[in-house]
């Protein structure tokens, strides 16, 4: 079966040839596929059939849960507790690994909830849901009469009540729902209207500027309409569609189609990369090898409730041996620092210091701009770190000469050129972008709240001032428990005896120090 190529990056994220294996067949209507990270297989349920199965490449497909109270959609909190949403009870669960279940949500002031349908987790552990009525249809759920009007979507805070979080009667049938990478937007599609709205997540969990991203999700020569939806690394949204499943851009351009013999209900990415994408349609599950991952969400980084990480394939440690190394790319992040104009480019305010010259003896931009093309494609988070000031640089101290020199030069205000990233390593959408005031980039920024979140505890330090920035970055990250991993053909200074004496001493005690070609091939 050959996909569908609409734009030449659908062929960065799949194979046009990828082939289409047929896991397990004979169920009736096959839903909430969800891949455990550290023990390796997939949940996925069947609703007409009031039944949840797994499968796993060793055994195949096992029955697990009868009756399953028709469950649909179904995902992993980041301690791994299932998250199911079940149609015959009307009601959101979490059942533990220990075999207790817990009821989050069943009503809405004071009124049945219609049947949670799909789930999503968010970093700051709340829960979004959407609420169709499909549950109190025959088949699909138990029939029986609809208490509230209107079909909504939640958040759930831990201990809270669900809280709607759109217009009462914006959707019709609410059903697939996802975040960007960077968890700034939610996506929510609508079954009966065929189309998917995109909101603006705000720092409260609330929803707002609701708009389509993209409509017209229908076919009349084949079966299939939004259902399941799930975004990649990159931002590019898949949904269940005609045929199987489309892809569209962060732009909403639609990029390709993913052809499946059956009709698809749901996906979702698993096996050991995250580079398999398995698709509950209809009366079998599938499974299709793809060239990216999914946006990384809380529950792959696989801790189990009580605390620790849990058992894994992966090492504790990156494998250092003979120059051959191995790194987990769903374990690492890569920070590019301070690679700003005002800091390596000729014209700049750092200009005089030699910056300039170092960068391009080291090729800094260009490796680390390679670098990070490999490090995005791997599922690798990318963090840029900006040393960024209002203009004035009201809050910076003039206790060191370089704060002082910083202020007298007018560098790195905000908005302004030498601020900017250098060109070739402008942010791409996915990334993160942290700014800071200081020399390390852990001081009083959110580096380490986006690690946490993200699940990684392998850190690729790259950027400017290797003596300063770097080290110092490197140092502390050290001190708090990351695996550091300097590539120095990454790292710049004022000149290259300075560079070296970094590079050969103070980092050789608190990094693995490398070259960029060695990570490259250790992400695989």
């Amino acid at each position: 079966m050959t996909h569908v190529t609409l734009r030449s990056e659908f062929e960065t994220l799949i194979d046009p040839y990828a082939p289409v294996a047929q896991v397990g067949t004979g169920f009736d209507f096959t839903e909430g596929p969800i891949w455990h990270p550290v023990d390796h297989y997939l949940l996925f349920s069947d609703m007409p059939g009031d039944v949840r199965r797994r499968w796993d490449a060793r055994r195949g497909v096992a029955e697990v849960k009868r009756p399953s109270n028709k469950c649909n959609g179904m995902t992993y909190d980041a301690e791994l507790n299932l998250i199911v949403c079940e149609h015959a009870t009307s009601q959101l669960v979490r059942e533990r690994p220990d075999g207790r279940r817990e009821v989050l949500a069943s009503h809405f002031q004071g009124q049945e909830l219609n049947s949670p349908n799909d789930v999503c987790v968010h970093s700051s552990g709340a829960i979004y849901f959407s609420d169709p009525w499909y549950g109190r249809m025959p088949v699909y759920g138990v029939e029986r009469p609809r208490q509230l009007g209107f079909q909504g979507v939640y958040r759930l805070v831990p201990g809270g009540e669900p809280k709607l979080v759109v217009e009462r009667n914006l959707f019709d049938q609410p059903n697939g729902l996802c975040f960007s990478p960077d968890e700034k937007l939610l996506y929510v599609n609508d079954t009966v209207q065929a189309l998917i709205r995109v909101f603006d997540v705000n720092a409260d969990g609330s929803l707002s500027n609701a708009r389509v991203f993209a409509s017209g999700i229908r076919s009349e020569l084949e079966a299939g309409l939004p259902d399941g939806m799930k975004c990649d690394q990159h931002g590019n949204v898949w949904v269940t569609a005609p045929g199987g499943v489309w892809v569209y851009s962060p732009r909403g351009e639609l990029l390709g189609k993913v052809r499946v013999p059956e009709m698809v209900a749901n996906l979702a990415w698993g096996g050991p990369d995250f580079r398999t994408l398995y698709l509950t349609a209809t009366h079998s599950v599938y499974a299709i090898p793809t060239k990216v991952g999914p946006r990384h969400e809380p529950y792959m980084s696989g801790r189990r409730s009580g605390g620790g990480q849990a058992a894994s394939a992966s090492p504790a440690a990156p494998i250092l041996a003979d120059g051959d190394m191995r790194l987990d790319p769903q374990r690492c992040a890569m920070i590019i620092q301070d690679l700003q104009n005002d800091v390596i480019v000729d014209g700049g305010a750092f200009a005089e210091s030699g910056a300039p010259g170092h960068a391009k003896q080291q090729h800094v931009v260009e490796n680390v701009r390679r670098l990070a093309e490999t490090a995005r494609a791997r599922g690798v988070a990318i963090i840029h770190v900006w040393f960024v000031v209002e203009p004035g640089a009201p809050g910076v101290t003039l206790n060191a000469p370089l704060f002082e020199g910083l202020v007298d030069s007018k560098a790195m205000v905000r908005g302004s050129w030498g601020a900017a990233p250098v060109s070739g390593l402008e942010p791409r959408p996915g990334d993160f972008v942290v700014e800071k005031m200081r020399m390390s980039a852990w001081e009083g920024t959110r580096l380490e709240t986006i690690l946490k979140a993200t699940g990684r505890d392998m850190i690729i330090n790259t950027g400017a001032w290797t003596n300063m920035s770097v080290e110092h970055t490197a140092r502390t990250g050290a001190d708090k428990g990351y695996f550091m991993i300097v590539p120095e053909d990454c790292c710049s200074t004022m000149n290259a005896d300075w560079h070296n004496a970094s590079i050969n001493f103070a980092m050789q005690n608190v990094a693995i120090v490398t070259r960029a070609d060695a990570v490259i091939r250790a992400l695989g």
